[in-house]
């Protein structure tokens, strides 16, 4: 199993820069950051763009793999978004992996915008047509397209991505239709699991749902081992770097459900993700070595 690390933009460069560079150091196999204007509890801030901040992380890291967990339609527009694809994906030498999600209907960045509100129909239609406008734009010069909630006139895409045919996806998703949408788009699917207080029925939850799109993978024609497994193991309920003991019990579990990477949350001082950096530091030391594809 591959772990990976997910480092909140919420801190000033100058401080920032360390924790990227630890992240590699440690051995994690890939690093993350939210997308958003501002998140829950943390919309006070300090916050900052994501883009950015894995544009300075590249330049701090030379082997771990970059990423967005995840972007959305919410902020961001396929044909600008493809150019900070293909950027990002230069400046880290075809180290960029982009998540995508649909986001949430009632969060921060929909009200920040003064965005109408969507149906959750159409919350799912939009998400589908941002990932597939992103994938043509990616893959093709001189995409034209005009859709129902978005519309590109003979956009370029040169010099495209370093990664061919593009960078690869990891697309979020929870229902049925995101999961169908992954089985199509997603070299990765990511799943925050179902919403639940029960540790015992999320991780029952989060095993089914892994069933589930191995089938929508088998109906989109392609082979089940092709396409990456992960897990945000953080939304059960339980903080993964509460203890070592902790992020034992969660990756082997998660291993037996059949994900083949793991998410977890570099510790912050309260709020969310509250927690111990020694912990994380311990789990690099006696147990990232251990796990196969850890990247030490």
């Amino acid at each position: 199993m591959r772990v990976g690390v997910v480092i909140l933009p919420d801190q000033r460069w100058a401080d920032a820069a360390r924790r990227w560079r630890l992240a590699e150091e440690y051995g994690f196999a890939h690093a993350w950051t939210y997308d958003h204007i501002g998140w829950r509890s943390l919309v006070d801030g300090p916050w900052f763009d994501a883009a950015v901040t894995l544009a300075a992380a590249a330049g701090v890291t030379s082997r771990i793999r970059l990423g967005t967990m995840v972007a959305s339609p919410h902020v961001r527009h396929p044909v600008s978004f493809a150019r900070v694809v293909t950027a990002l994906d230069d400046l880290t030498g075809g180290r960029l992996t982009v998540g995508v999600g649909a986001g949430t209907t009632n969060g921060f960045d929909v009200m920040v915008l003064g965005q109408p509100p969507l149906s959750p129909r159409e919350h799912t239609d939009r998400f589908a047509e941002f990932v597939h406008l992103l994938d043509a734009l990616l893959c093709t010069d001189r995409v034209t397209y005009r859709g129902r909630y978005y519309t590109a006139v003979d956009a370029r895409n040169r010099p495209g991505c370093v990664q061919r045919p593009r960078v690869p996806f990891v697309v979020a998703a929870n229902g049925p239709r995101g999961r169908a949408l992954a089985a199509q788009y997603g070299q990765g699917w990511v799943t925050t699991g179902p919403a639940t207080d029960d540790v015992g029925a999320w991780w029952r939850g989060v095993a089914e749902a892994n069933e589930r799109f191995t089938e929508a993978v088998v109906a989109a024609g392609r082979d089940p081992s092709t396409v990456d497994r992960y897990l945000n193991v953080d939304a059960c309920g339980v903080y993964s770097l509460s203890s070592v003991a902790a992020f034992v019990d969660a990756a082997g579990r998660a291993a037996e459900a059949g994900f083949t990477d793991l998410l977890v949350h570099w510790p912050r001082a309260d709020d969310w993700y509250a927690g111990d950096e020694a912990v994380l530091e311990a789990v690099a030391i006696e147990v990232l070595p251990g796990l196969s594809g850890s990247g030490r």
